[in-house]
């Protein structure tokens, strides 16, 4: 029997197309242990999705012909995770939040001012750092039947930070994700109060790098992300 994913509407990072880290998330879910995705085009909403898996481990998502996405099993995983938060610290950087109320990701599931079902992940800088963090209470729905948060939605809280790390002192722009690589240590309990926090890694003229790391109140690193993220060329 053939094997599909499908984002459903409300999980959209871009209006009209999936969240890139829930998406790269459900496609990585097919594979063993921590895994990297990356996004070959924008993800479409409520449209199944063929899974076609390969002898070396690897899978694609495709849409048709299209190949939407894929994922690889990585045997490491080289992020070096700064000091933690704090949860303090964290509240008062999303004050600091710059993401628009009115925009290209204003509506994002995870990070976007003008839903208020977002995930609230509205990460800003923190004060005297090269990062940038968000609390974040995921909601009951995410979970499992042990309560704890679903790989996929792990996964999305990853990428969007990983955005305002890249352009830390510089005016935004826009940049889409075209590549994360996860893994997940711990579990992530939902209804806990937890931080999300992101820094820059590398600038390679339209090619930005960041890390990302999901940590407890006691600083623990349940979960870490290398992403890059492309800015389109100039028209």
């Amino acid at each position: 029997m053939a094997e599909s994913i499908r984002i459903p509407q409300r999980f959209n990072g871009p209006l009209e197309s999936g969240n890139g880290g829930y998406s790269a998330g459900l496609v990585a879910g097919f594979v063993e242990g921590p895994a990297e995705a990356s996004l070959r085009r924008p993800v479409p909403l409520d449209t199944s999705l063929e899974v076609v898996r390969n002898e070396d481990g690897s899978v694609a998502a495709r849409d048709g012909e299209e190949v939407v996405a894929d994922a690889r099993p990585v045997a490491e995983l080289d992020v070096e995770v700064p000091a933690p938060v704090t949860v303090d610290e964290a509240r008062e950087a999303a004050g600091r939040y710059r993401g628009l109320p009115d925009g290209v990701f204003s509506r994002c599931f995870v990070c976007g001012r003008a839903r208020e079902d977002a995930f609230e992940v509205f990460a800003g800088a923190v004060d005297g750092r090269q990062v940038v963090a968000s609390p974040w209470i995921p909601p009951c729905w995410t979970a499992d039947t042990n309560g704890n948060v679903l790989p996929e939605f792990v996964w999305a809280v990853l990428d969007c930070p990983t955005y305002f790390a890249t352009y830390l002192g510089e005016d935004l722009a826009l940049g889409v994700l075209a590549r994360l690589a996860a893994r997940i240590d711990a579990p992530v309990v939902a209804g806990e109060e937890h931080v999300v926090m992101a820094w820059p890694i590398d600038t390679d003229g339209r090619k930005r790098h960041a890390g990302c790391a999901v940590t407890n109140p006691a600083g623990e690193t349940l979960a870490v992300a290398r992403a890059l993220l492309i800015e389109p060329r100039s028209s």
